[in-house]
């Protein structure tokens, strides 16, 4: 990436009318270290601090007696702002410099926020910590720290863990690129661990959220009797990219699969979460939310969060919409206690045998 001068950098925000002051005269307005953070803040992708010391950059302006280019930087940053506003910023899509990419990752844009998600408190202050860190990166780097960049996510299905990784792309205003295991794992010796260099090169070169969902399926323990001898060559060349990544992207890795990971993964991820079942609390947080745009003013819900327990997320919220799909075929906007229970037995009902309590999936 080319590093440009104060003022391409200020063309990045948008459209720039005809700057009134030569390059040498506008980086005597803006000091050194309003410079660097500028360069710094581009090439993160911070936005929001890019903004901040570009108004700073402005305000020096003025005070030199510069308030028609004071003026014009501010116009710029409006402009860029109410752009955004709209929706017409459009991220860089990441496979457009190689094409093997295209089978190996899938991208979206979240819109998720922590706040939707309905979180026990020590995980949703540990998840807030990331941001937090994520946020104020520069100043961590300052003093020679980084953020937490590399987790891994524990727990059973439907805990939240893949909504987690969305949550903090939509958190960070980053695409959530999902690693494709059915296009990165392949039958041929050496093949996997080729595309797998393919995907770190890519974390490196674009920031986002990079999701390895069910990772088990690469990071199982290499001393499991039935693996054979690529899986192990995979790992340890997964090992090896994780080790050396120092990109400033988000990994995420996630599985139902706790007891089955190699153990020399667990120290190479900077934070290791693990995601439960909801209590009833939770659990009557999940049914008030999922439910609040039908009329529950009957609904007994410390009854229906007993007859949750033990299950998920993911199987409470199929229910509560199994029970409002009841209401509107049946031309109500009510949904009844009776109908909610009768939702959650059935999910109870369609787990598989060797599933039983997800209490003991952890």
């Amino acid at each position: 990436m080319k590093l440009a001068p104060l003022t391409e950098l200020l063309l990045l925000l948008g459209p720039t009318p005809t700057m009134m002051a030569e390059p040498g005269e506008l980086a005597a307005m803006a000091s050194a270290e309003q410079i660097k953070a500028l360069i710094e803040s581009h090439v993160h992708q911070d936005d929001d601090r890019f903004v901040a010391v570009a108004l700073q950059v402005a305000a020096r302006a003025a005070r030199q007696g510069h308030g028609r280019l004071a003026e014009e930087i501010k116009a710029l940053i409006d402009d860029a702002k109410a752009r955004g506003a709209q929706g017409s910023k459009r991220p860089i899509p990441i496979a457009a410099p190689r094409g093997d990419l295209i089978g190996l990752l899938s991208v979206c844009y979240p819109q998720l926020r922590l706040t939707d998600m309905v979180l026990a408190g020590p995980i949703h202050a540990r998840l807030s910590r990331i941001l937090q860190e994520h946020r104020a990166q520069s100043k961590l780097r300052s003093h020679g720290l980084r953020p937490r960049r590399k987790l891994l996510l524990v727990g059973p299905p439907g805990s939240g863990k893949t909504m987690t990784a969305g949550a903090l792309a939509g958190e960070l205003h980053l695409a959530l690129y999902v690693i494709l295991l059915d296009g990165l794992i392949t039958k041929f010796m050496g093949e996997t661990a080729a595309k797998l260099r393919l995907v770190f090169e890519a974390i490196a070169e674009q920031r986002g959220v990079y999701l390895f969902d069910e990772f088990d399926a690469i990071g199982s323990e290499r001393a499991r009797g039935n693996d054979v001898g690529e899986i192990r060559r995979v790992l340890n060349s997964f090992l090896q990219f994780l080790e050396q990544d120092d990109s400033p992207s988000l990994l995420v890795a996630a599985t139902n699969h706790q007891q089955a990971l190699d153990a020399a993964l667990f120290r190479r991820f900077d934070d290791v979460i693990e995601y439960g079942i909801p209590d009833a609390v939770l659990a009557e947080v999940v049914l008030r939310n999922k439910l609040a745009a039908f009329d529950v003013t009957d609904l007994n819900f410390a009854e229906a969060a007993r007859c949750a327990d033990g299950l998920s997320y993911g199987e409470i919220t199929q229910a509560c919409e199994a029970a409002a799909k009841d209401a509107v075929l049946a031309d109500s906007t009510t949904v009844a206690t009776a109908a909610l229970v009768a939702a959650l037995d059935e999910r109870r009902s369609v787990r598989r045998p060797d599933q039983g309590d997800a209490r003991t999936d952890v």
